[in-house]
């Protein structure tokens, strides 16, 4: 046939591809079109000629576009070929199972002559044929494949009873058409309940959270309306009784001669594993909690080592540390609020280790919060905590001072610096033993012991309004005060020597010792910055030492008046110094240090080193005294 025969008259192939009951298609696959199709493959494509005439070969063969090339060029190459692997579309939407038997059409080299075989049919015939045969074997021959028949059906059914999961089948219109044990018992119904009626509306009517569920929606009735298996998993089912279990689920169509029949639908119940998997979700979340926690208390136990006294425990025989020993002795074994009040440089964080290592918390952290140093906006986040995202930098959830405290004792350093309307959030915690991390809801307990110290004094800071009365009776339940080195001054000499051997041994100086000359120089000088003013002075007459002997830079005593009664004891009857007196002298001890240090506040041989004061501790007071850095 000439290659410019017109392919939309019918006749154009012959009365053979016309008539014969085999489905034919001619196609150009370089061209990527049907030339022509004859009555029975319209009837068995479920398209009109001219559709397919119009159509596009791949068109026919949605996501097999590759395949299809590599058959049509074999056959091209070839002359002919058959394939089982393609699988066109059905106009109705169904996918048809065919068997294609190619061979390139003479004088037409572009074109190829397809016979189409329909597998399900072809299968059909054979399993009439073969059921033919069998029948005409005779009646006995029947009867076995009766039996094989029932025998077949009873195992499905002792399949369907035994199996573990809940099964049950809907039709086209999701009426229900059985249900297994298993399905029963999971649901609370009886087969005979449900059978005949609306599945969805019986048990799939409602979301987890109250709302209602559209038949639409369901993903069960999907199965037979777009032929797709549907796997599903966070919905639920409800029971007979209203309530309702967790179930994950397969949706599977069925089909019978390429029709969606209907969907048999596998579901178990969930419930033991949701809980299991809760309570490792809980677990892991209490582990990156602890987690969390034990890596704050590591980062905060190193720059406590780090800022650690030289001197590890209280020194001195003095009438004033026998005393403070003994308040110790008496308030570590409670878990009573401890006040710890005195000059700066007495050694109250010292005190309060004392006091918790003596207590039953000793296992547990000593969390110390120096007050002085927090800024006001970030006091509540450095106290309690905030949770991610709270605000503008918060990136990660981070644990309070408090919490890290579970269990320990909490130590706040310099507690008369908290601002004024601080204070009553602060009050609210130690009252109540909750509290909120910042941007979070959750109120959390927190069982810690507290113990306060401050170089103020807070009976005036109350009366002058500066400090909340009510804090101040929270925290002064068992006040213990912390004795200026001016007034014990025979400890003086057994603290030197006690730093002088650790200062020593720092700097591999173990040719020096302390003379008694040393010491009763020492004694006589009135040590306004105490046992911190006392350390530096050590560890400075250390490095000037020269053949052995200690080089003390101190001022000789100044006499204003008839001498004191003893040097190494405090005149009797000595007035305390007025608040006034101290900020004074505090002020004089700063302007001296800076003018040694050369004006510089913070690094080595600075102000702050000098005074043995941290730098934030250092700028906290000139504000509070009004110095500016020269």
């Amino acid at each position: 046939m000439p290659a410019s025969a017109s392919a939309s008259s019918p006749s154009d192939y012959g009365r053979v591809f016309e008539e014969t009951r085999e489905a034919m298609l001619v196609i150009e696959p370089l061209a990527d079109r049907i030339a022509d199709a004859n009555a029975a493959a319209a009837r068995l494509l479920g398209r009109t000629r001219a559709d397919l005439r119009a159509m596009a070969v791949s068109a026919l063969h949605p996501e097999q576009r590759a395949a299809l090339i590599v058959f049509t060029e074999g056959v091209l190459a070839q002359g002919q070929g058959w394939t089982q692997g393609l699988t066109p579309s059905h106009g109705g939407g169904a996918t048809l199972r065919l068997e294609y038997v190619a061979s390139r059409l003479s004088g037409e080299p572009t074109r190829l002559l397809l016979t189409l075989f329909d597998l399900d049919e072809r299968e059909r015939r054979r399993i009439d044929r073969e059921a033919e045969e069998h029948m005409r074997a005779g009646l006995p021959e029947w009867q076995r494949m009766e039996r094989i028949f029932r025998d077949i059906e009873r195992e499905n059914r002792l399949i369907l009873r035994a199996a573990g999961e809940g099964i049950y089948g809907v039709n086209a219109e999701g009426i229900t058409t059985f249900l297994n044990p298993a399905a029963e018992r999971m649901l609370g119904w009886d087969a005979a309940d449900l059978v005949g009626k609306d599945m969805h509306a019986s048990v799939h009517h409602t979301h987890p959270g109250g709302a209602h569920y559209p038949h639409q929606d369901c993903p069960i009735y999907a199965a037979f309306r777009d032929g797709a298996v549907h796997q599903v998993d966070g919905e639920v089912f409800w029971r007979r009784d209203g309530t309702c279990f967790p179930v994950e689920y397969t949706s599977t169509p069925i089909r019978e001669r390429g029709q969606l029949l209907g969907a048999v639908i596998v579901f178990r119940d969930v419930s033991q594993r949701r809980e299991a998997e809760e309570r490792l979700r809980s677990a892991r979340a209490e582990v990156d909690s602890l987690r969390e926690r034990l890596e704050q208390e590591n980062a905060y136990l190193k720059e406590e080592i780090r800022a650690e006294s030289h001197h590890q425990g209280i020194i001195g025989r003095s009438p004033a540390i026998e005393a403070l020993r003994r308040q110790i002795d008496l308030v570590a074994g409670t878990d009573a609020t401890v006040l710890v009040t005195g000059e700066s440089g007495t050694g109250k964080e010292l005190i309060a280790r004392a006091i918790h290592e003596a207590s039953r918390r000793h296992d547990r952290p000593l969390i110390r919060v120096n007050c002085a140093a927090i800024p006001r906006e970030l006091f509540e986040s450095e106290f309690f905590g905030h949770a991610k995202g709270a605000f503008t930098g918060a990136l990660r959830d981070r644990i309070g001072r408090f919490e890290l405290a579970e269990g320990g004792t909490l130590f706040l350093d310099e507690v008369g610096e908290i601002p004024l309307d601080l204070q009553g959030k602060l009050l609210r915690v130690l009252q109540e033993r909750q509290f909120e991390r910042v941007g979070e809801e959750r109120t959390r307990s927190v069982d810690i012991r507290l113990i306060a110290a401050t170089n103020r004094d807070l009976k005036e800071e109350v009366r002058r309004g500066r400090f909340r009365e009510d804090l101040y009776f929270r925290l002064n339940v068992f006040p213990i005060a912390s004795a200026p080195l001016r007034e014990r001054r025979e400890d003086v000499p057994l603290i030197a020597q006690h730093v002088l051997k650790g200062v020593a041994r720092r700097l591999n100086r173990t040719d020096l010792r302390l003379t008694e000359a040393d010491a009763r120089r020492l004694v006589r000088y009135d040590w306004p910055g105490n046992v911190r003013e006392l350390e530096n002075v050590i560890e400075r007459a250390t490095i000037l030492a020269e053949r052995g002997r200690l080089r003390f830079d101190l001022p000789e005593p100044r006499v204003t008046g008839p001498a004191p009664a003893s040097p190494e004891q405090p005149a009797p009857g000595a007035r305390p110094l007025s608040e006034e007196e101290r900020r004074q002298r505090a002020r004089t001890e700063i302007e001296e240090a800076l003018r040694i240090g050369g004006g510089k506040v913070f690094g080595p041989g600075g102000a702050a080193e000098l005074l043995g004061l941290k730098p934030t501790t250092l700028r906290s007071r000139m504000k509070v005294l009004g110095l500016v850095r020269p």
